[in-house]
């Protein structure tokens, strides 16, 4: 393996977790910064309620604002065919959905059961390929739930081949909560790849207890290509205040490229689009990387 796949969800997992409001405007700036480092995906946004989730309320605005280029996918979460529906309207051509690996935080993150959410999700993947539309998975609390504590990885395995049967071309199997270790990656990631070609599979890992790196290390001999950051760290976990969240891009594009992994972003051009959003928001930035550069 010499290449590697970054997703940036920055704009979407990252600012929806933060308490300053960020304008429709600074959101276009950051994502068309995102886009001069040459990442190959962004996840700009999501149609959601903007009842639950009023940081993304501005969801199709910013996609008519941002300059989309050939080479990048622009990409959106939608929960339901009511957000695929405006998604589509706003001219997004890649979406993603979310199912949990507990029935308890499908429940509490969505108020549906695993079973019920992924009844609707096969009616968005259905309308989606129908409209050539690409549909990504992503598959919350796969190492570790808030509620129910531990996950068996047969469990994990067991509905990411689920998601795949309904369509989706790729799981991201995600460390909602920042809770993964670098002894716990391999056994699910064993248990996943009995069921999903690890073409299919991307890793999203949160920072909370400072194991991203590791965890994305810990994974590489198994063949994941595709992995999941947020520049400068953005975005809280909202089950441990004050603790950092997403893994950050910049540490992640620093690490990859003294492995001699390409990735095709400049972390150069990226450390902008972070300085950028960082003077937006109300804190720090949690990422070491651009804790260094600032220092300089």
């Amino acid at each position: 393996m010499t290449r590697v796949t970054i997703v940036e969800v920055g704009p979407r997992d990252g600012l929806q977790n933060e308490r300053a409001a960020v304008s429709p405007a600074d959101k276009i700036e950051f994502v068309n910064r995102l886009s001069a480092s040459n990442l190959p995906v962004i996840e700009v946004s999501a149609f959601v309620s903007p009842k639950w989730v009023p940081q993304m309320a501005d969801a199709a605005e910013v996609f008519a604002g941002i300059a989309r280029r050939p080479s990048i996918r622009y990409t959106a979460l939608v929960p339901n065919l009511a957000g695929l529906e405006r998604a589509m309207q706003a001219g997004v051509t890649e979406i993603a959905v979310f199912a949990a690996s507990t029935d308890t935080f499908s429940r509490k993150n969505i108020n549906q059961s695993i079973d019920a959410s992924l009844a609707v999700y096969k009616q968005v993947c259905e309308r989606a390929r129908g409209a050539g539309i690409r549909v990504r998975g992503y598959l919350s609390t796969a190492f570790g739930c808030p509620y129910e504590g531990a996950v068996a990885p047969e469990t994990v395995a067991g509905i990411a081949a689920r998601l795949i049967e309904l369509g989706v071309f790729e799981v991201a199997v995600s460390d909602t909560i920042g809770i993964a270790h670098p002894g716990q990656v391999p056994r699910v990631l064993e248990a996943v790849l009995t069921r999903v070609p690890v073409a299919q599979i991307a890793l999203h890992f949160h920072d909370t207890r400072g194991t991203a790196l590791a965890n994305v290390l810990a994974s590489l001999p198994f063949g994941v290509q595709t992995f999941d950051a947020s520049a400068g760290g953005l975005g809280g976990c909202p089950y441990a205040p004050g603790a950092a969240g997403n893994l950050a891009t910049d540490d992640l594009i620093y690490m990859l490229d003294g492995l001699g992994l390409e990735t095709g972003v400049s972390l150069a051009a990226l450390s902008e689009a972070t300085r950028f959003i960082g003077s937006k928001i109300d804190h720090p930035l949690p990422s070491r990387y651009a804790q260094a550069a600032a220092a300089r």
